[in-house]
């Protein structure tokens, strides 16, 4: 909490517009500012409501910035900056264990897994996890849920602590060009980074972590208790297009769906967007029930708990709500 505290004024001058909408005059239509954890094709069921007007017809535009790391979203949703911060559930429990009185609540779960993949500066088509003892591995802000899923792997994988050494210093949306300078021996990276680092010869993926870390509310939608109460409609609006959304990833052929993500990614080719769409296929990332289970939020805090990041467990129906997506889906049948 403390941490999220002092970067909140940072934050508000650090969040950068992926697409802004500018004014809005048309009658009807909601613009809801949308702070995102990175910007990733892990998140195409997202660009994909937006590309094939899905948020259109239910009368929203929607205005997306990168908060380039959880604590910062969680920050913009806290100020204000944003209506919905889209990010790890493990930002939200941090607030609501240090005593919000207007708790970030979870209202929709958008992906199951972690998306990163591991590269490595070497070529290693044997590659196992125990390769990497004694290596060091940037992964990603201490507390994070990148950083905690890729400790709790090694810890399952037989790690003590001695065998870990993980980078935390460098901030998440920092950490390729920082590979890419020398340091460490691997780096985790998000499509279409990863892919796209590959093709150039920079590096070799030798693992898909969340294939690797198994199911975890990696990605949720948040917003604040007072947002939700006085939004009730628009929320339930925002969660009908991104459910078109992910069912369109999930079923349409990935040249297909790239071609609609050219515009969020104008320095990526369609192909390589492709690529990187079969690869979230391919390990199962994204969710087909909006709605977070409470298995799935008990083992997030245990990934938490393993990386010695919880003071104290938090309960799931005082941080997540799904009536907003049962209602949704309720309504479609």
């Amino acid at each position: 909490m403390k941490k999220l505290l002092a970067t909140l004024g940072a934050a508000l001058f650090a969040l950068l517009p992926l697409s802004a909408c500018g004014g809005n005059e048309q009658e009807g239509v909601t613009t809801l500012k949308i702070n995102e954890v990175t910007h990733s094709v892990f998140y195409a069921p997202m660009y994909l409501a937006d590309a094939l007007g899905y948020f259109a017809e239910e009368g929203i535009e929607i205005e997306l910035t990168n908060g380039g790391g959880a604590d910062a979203v969680m920050a913009a949703v806290l100020s204000g900056d944003a209506d919905i911060g889209f990010c790890g559930p493990e930002a939200a429990i941090y607030v609501l264990l240090g005593g919000s009185n207007d708790v970030p609540t979870v209202f929709g779960q958008l992906t199951k897994r972690d998306g990163s993949f591991l590269v490595s500066r070497t070529d290693e088509p044997d590659f196992t996890w125990e390769s990497l003892k004694g290596k060091e591995i940037l992964a990603g802000r201490k507390g994070g849920v990148p950083a905690m899923t890729f400790e709790y792997i090694l810890r399952e994988h037989g790690f003590t602590d001695a065998d870990i050494h993980l980078n935390f210093d460098v901030a998440f949306n920092l950490m390729t060009g920082a590979f890419e300078a020398g340091t460490a021996d691997y780096c985790t990276m998000f499509e279409p980074t990863a892919s796209e680092y590959e093709a150039a010869g920079k590096g070799y993926i030798v693992a898909a972590v969340g294939e690797a870390g198994g199911e975890v509310p990696y990605t949720s939608y948040i917003a604040k208790r007072s947002w939700l109460d006085e939004n009730e409609e628009t929320a339930k609006a925002f969660l009908r297009a991104l459910l078109r959304g992910v069912r369109y990833a999930q079923t349409e052929d990935a040249s297909v769906v790239a071609e609609h993500l050219v515009d969020y990614f104008p320095s990526t080719s369609a192909a390589s967007l492709a690529v990187s769409v079969t690869s979230y296929r391919s390990i199962d990332a994204w969710v087909s029930d909006m709605a977070m289970t409470e298995e799935s939020f008990e083992r997030l805090q245990d990934i938490i708990e393993s990386a010695g990041e919880l003071e104290r467990r938090a309960d799931f129906a005082a941080l997540v709500d799904n009536s907003y997506v049962r209602e949704v889906y309720a309504a479609l049948q």
